[in-house]
C-alpha cells in the first residue's frame, strides 16, 4: 500500500470514528478480507476508538493493529456492563487475531450427575450437558477423588451402565449385581432403595458438589434427631455416621471462614517477559474453598493487568456458572460486572482468600515453566541467561562466561585455573590450567593479571572468540585488578562480574559495574545457585590443579635428574632397594641384577660425580 492509499484507508476510517457515539458498546476491526481481528469493549466507543488512531501511539503491537484495520463497526448498549458481556461473546464467536488468547490447553475432570431414572455419579473429561448435569472441572485430581468418595460412603449411588427404568422394575428383569452384596449399592433396580429415597440422596449429593455441605449437614442433624425423638434409633445411628463422615470431609476442606458465603476471588499473575499471564480463580461457598483453577492468557497487544483481567472475569465466572455478588480482586477496577461488585480487601480473612490465589497462581506458573523445561532444556538455559542480562544490564546475551581462581599454599607451587560456560552449560574442553611464571610469592592480585593477561593476549592473537562475561572469584579487588587488565592495558570491552563471600566463607552478593555495586538478586533463586555452582566448579579446578602438581613435586626424586634412567628403571630400583639412600649404598653386583652393566654405571658416574660435588 503507498502513501496515498494509506491517507485514503486512515481518512475513511476516521471518518467513521468522527460520527460514533459517546455511549457504551462493542467495537469490532475489520481486515482486508472483511475479516474480524479486533474485537474491544468502550464506556464511550467515540473516545476509545478515536484513540487508537493518535499520533501518540506508542505501542508496536497496536500499530500493527492499526495498519490492518480496513473497516470499523459498533454495537451500542445502555451499560458498561452490558458492553463487557457483549464483548465477551463476540471474541467467542469469532476468536479475532488481535484479542487476547485463552490458552486452554489441558482438559480437567469434572464430575458429571447424569439425567437417568436412576442417576449415575462419574469423573469424565467428556461435557455433554443432554446426557446430565457437570460440576467442576476440579484442576487438583485428589480433591475430585476427595468429593466423590465422601457422595460414595454417605449415599451409594449405582455404578452399573445399564438403562433401569420404572417398568423395567416392574416386571422384574434386574437382578442385583455384585456391588449389591459387598455393600456399596442399595439395588434400586429390585425395589430394595425406594426410588424417593434415592432422589433425596442424589438432592443431598448435588448440594455436596455444589458446595453446600453446611445445608446438607443440618439437614442429616434434624433428621437424626427427629428419628431419635420417634425411638427409630437404627435410622438415628445411620444418619449420626453420615453426619460423621460429612463433618470428617468438610475438616479436610480448605475453610477459610464460616462468614464468607458465595464469593469469586481473582488474582493475575505476569510471566517475566509479559507475554503470558496466570488468572486464579477461586470460589468460596459457606465460607469453604469449592473451587480453584488457573487459566493461562497469551497478551496480544501487550494489554495491562486490569485490560486482562476484565476480560477474564465474565468468561471464567460464565465457565464455573457464578452468580456471586461480590468478586474479590487485587487492586481497583475502572470497569463494573454486571450483578455483581468489585472488592479489593486491605486486611482480614478476605485478603488471606487474595494473598491464597496469588499464592496458586504462583504455583502454576511455576508448574507450567518446569513442565515447559522438562521437555526442552535449553529453555531453562536461554531463561536464566536472559535473567542474568537483565540484572546486570548487558548489551548481549552472556553465552560464554570464564571464571578465574588462583591455588597457592604460601607462594609455593602457584597455579590458577580458568572454566568456562556456553549456553549456562560447563565446557569442560575449554577449560585452562595456568602455572604462575612471572609472581614470586604469594600474591593473588598480581597471579590473577598474569593469568588474565595470558589467556586474553592469545585469544586476541589467535582471534579467538572472546567471552560475553567475565566472572571473578572474590570481591572488589579481584575486579579492579582484572579490569586494569582487561580494559586499561588489552582495551578490551568484556563486563566483569565479581561473586564475594560472608565470614562464613559462603557466597552471598553478586557484584558488578565501576566502581562495582552489589546487584540485588535473591540467594535462593535458580540464577544465584547457579552463579555458585560456577564459583564452586572454578575453585575445584584450581585447587584439584594445585594438588596434583604438590603431589608431583613430593614424588619428586634424585633418580629423576639422570639422563639414561627412565621410569620403569626408576620403578625397578625403588622396588628393590626402597629408597635412594639404599641404592647409593648397594654394591654394583646387586644393582646390575636390576639395570644391567650399561644403565649401571651411568648410575654409579652420576652418584660419583654427585658426590664431588658436595664435598
Amino acid at each position: 500500500m503507498n502513501k496515498e492509499e494509506n491517507d485514503q484507508r486512515l481518512a475513511y476510517l476516521k471518518g467513521i470514528v468522527l460520527n460514533m457515539p459517546e455511549k457504551p458498546g462493542s467495537y469490532q476491526f475489520y481486515d482486508e478480507n472483511h475479516t474480524i481481528i479486533y474485537v474491544g469493549k468502550a464506556k464511550s466507543l467515540k473516545r476509545r476508538v478515536s484513540s487508537y488512531f493518535h499520533k501518540e501511539v506508542d505501542r508496536f503491537k497496536t500499530k500493527v493493529l492499526v495498519s490492518k484495520i480496513r473497516d470499523i463497526s459498533y454495537t451500542v448498549v445502555n451499560t458498561e456492563e452490558d458492553a463487557l458481556l457483549l464483548e465477551n461473546s463476540l471474541i467467542k464467536k469469532y476468536n479475532p487475531r488481535y484479542n487476547v488468547l485463552l490458552k486452554d490447553g489441558k482438559t480437567y475432570p469434572s464430575i458429571c450427575v447424569t439425567n437417568e431414572y436412576f442417576p449415575r455419579i462419574f469423573k469424565t473429561r467428556t461435557i455433554n450437558k443432554r446426557f446430565g448435569t457437570f460440576y467442576g472441572p476440579y484442576p487438583h485430581i485428589s480433591s475430585m477423588y476427595a468429593v466423590l468418595d465422601i457422595i460414595k460412603r454417605l449415599y451409594k449411588p449405582r455404578t452399573c451402565r445399564q438403562p433401569i427404568t420404572r417398568e423395567g422394575i416392574d416386571l422384574g428383569k434386574y437382578r442385583p449385581c455384585l456391588e449389591y452384596h459387598i455393600h456399596n449399592c442399595k439395588a434400586p433396580c429390585v425395589n430394595k432403595q425406594s426410588y424417593e429415597e434415592y432422589q433425596e440422596n442424589m438432592n443431598q449429593a448435588r448440594e455436596i458438589l455444589k458446595g453446600n455441605t453446611r445445608a446438607v449437614g443440618k439437614k442429616l442433624y434434624d433428621l437424626m434427631m427427629k428419628n431419635a425423638e420417634l425411638l427409630k434409633f437404627e435410622i438415628a445411628d445411620d444418619l449420626k455416621k453420615k453426619l460423621n463422615l460429612l463433618n470428617e470431609f468438610v475438616a479436610k476442606s480448605e475453610v477459610v471462614s464460616y462468614t464468607i458465603d458465595n464469593v469469586d476471588v481473582f488474582t493475575i499473575v505476569d510471566n517475566e517477559d509479559r507475554k503470558n499471564a496466570y488468572i486464579n480463580y477461586i470460589h468460596v461457598k459457606n465460607g469453604t474453598i469449592n473451587q480453584s483453577f488457573t487459566y493461562e492468557y497469551k497478551r496480544k497487544l501487550d494489554e495491562t493487568d486490569e485490560e486482562l483481567l476484565i476480560t477474564a472475569i465474565p468468561d471464567i465466572r460464565e465457565r464455573f456458572k457464578s452468580k456471586a455478588k461480590e468478586i474479590i480482586v487485587p487492586f481497583e477496577m475502572e470497569w463494573k460486572i454486571k450483578d455483581a461488585e468489585f472488592f479489593v480487601p486491605q486486611r482480614g480473612d478476605k485478603k488471606h482468600l487474595l494473598e491464597l490465589s496469588e499464592m496458586n497462581g504462583k504455583q502454576y506458573k511455576f508448574d507450567r515453566l518446569k513442565q515447559a523445561e522438562k521437555l526442552n532444556p535449553e529453555q531453562k538455559q536461554t531463561r536464566l541467561m536472559k535473567e542474568l542480562q537483565n540484572k546486570l544490564k548487558l548489551e548481549k546475551l552472556p553465552y560464554q562466561i570464564e571464571c578465574f581462581d588462583n591455588s597457592n599454599i604460601s607462594g609455593t607451587d602457584a597455579v590458577a585455573g580458568c572454566i568456562v560456560y556456553k549456553g549456562m552449560k560447563p565446557s569442560r574442553k575449554d577449560y585452562r590450567k595456568y602455572n604462575i611464571k612471572t609472581v614470586i610469592g604469594p600474591d593473588d592480585y598480581a597471579s590473577m593479571q598474569e593469568v588474565v593477561r595470558r589467556r586474553y593476549s592469545r585469544m586476541i592473537e589467535e582471534k579467538i572468540t572472546l567471552p560475553d562475561l567475565i566472572i571473578t572469584d572474590g570481591g572488589k579487588g579481584q575486579m579492579d585488578v582484572v579490569r586494569e587488565v582487561i580494559v586499561d592495558q588489552l582495551h578490551l570491552n568484556i563486563p566483569i562480574a565479581g561473586l564475594a563471600k560472608d565470614d562464613r566463607h559462603r557466597t552471598n552478593e553478586l557484584l558488578f559495574g565501576y566502581p562495582p555495586q552489589t546487584i540485588g538478586i535473591d540467594v535462593k533463586s535458580e540464577l544465584f545457585k547457579l552463579l555458585t555452582q560456577i564459583q564452586d566448579e572454578v575453585h575445584r579446578y584450581a585447587i584439584t590443579f594445585h594438588r596434583d602438581k604438590r603431589s608431583k613435586h613430593a614424588l619428586h626424586s634424585e633418580l629423576d635428574d639422570i639422563k639414561g634412567i627412565g621410569p620403569k628403571a626408576k620403578e625397578a630400583l625403588l622396588k628393590r632397594f626402597k629408597t635412594v639412600k639404599a641404592i647409593k649404598e648397594s654394591n654394583a653386583e646387586a644393582i646390575e641384577e636390576v639395570l644391567g652393566k650399561a644403565k649401571t654405571k651411568i648410575l654409579q658416574d652420576h652418584f660419583n660425580k654427585q658426590a664431588q660435588i658436595d664435598s
